[in-house]
């Protein structure tokens, strides 16, 4: 035990309940704070995944613009330059997951992809599901 400066007492530790109400306190409020931060994550992968639908989306009507033709392949964005990396789903974690909508084989132009979307299976605050973003 140690003793009290100012009346000489010897002074106790802290009661068991002092130490349980302080880690009731911590909890409380820890439980007050994670949905915030998960929150803030999730919203955080939305944004980058429309972002990404964006750059992607683009790339390939800026490929077909110049050759008349769509990619047959994410990768051949990345050669020809339309984007530096093909980036991977924010919700997958995962650059092989990408759904791709293929074009109609014709005579004069080969099967292409004409669109993308995310190959998460889950569903957006308003219950649409991230695959038909």
């Amino acid at each position: 035990m140690g003793h009290d400066t100012v009346t000489g007492r010897a002074t106790r530790g802290h009661t068991l309940i002092e130490l349980l109400l302080a880690l009731f306190i911590l909890a409380l409020l820890a439980g007050l704070v994670a949905p915030i931060v998960t929150g803030g994550v999730h919203r955080a992968k939305e944004s980058a995944l429309k972002e990404d639908l964006y750059r992607m989306r683009k790339a390939i009507d800026d490929y077909y613009a110049d050759t008349g033709a769509y990619p047959p392949e994410l990768e051949e964005l990345v050669r020809k330059r339309y984007l530096r990396s093909v980036p991977a789903d924010p919700l997958t974690e995962s650059r092989e997951s990408w759904r791709l909508a293929w074009s109609e084989e014709a005579d004069d132009a080969p099967r292409g992809i004409i669109d993308l979307h995310s190959g998460s299976d889950a569903v957006d605050g308003d219950g649409i599901a991230y695959a038909e973003w």
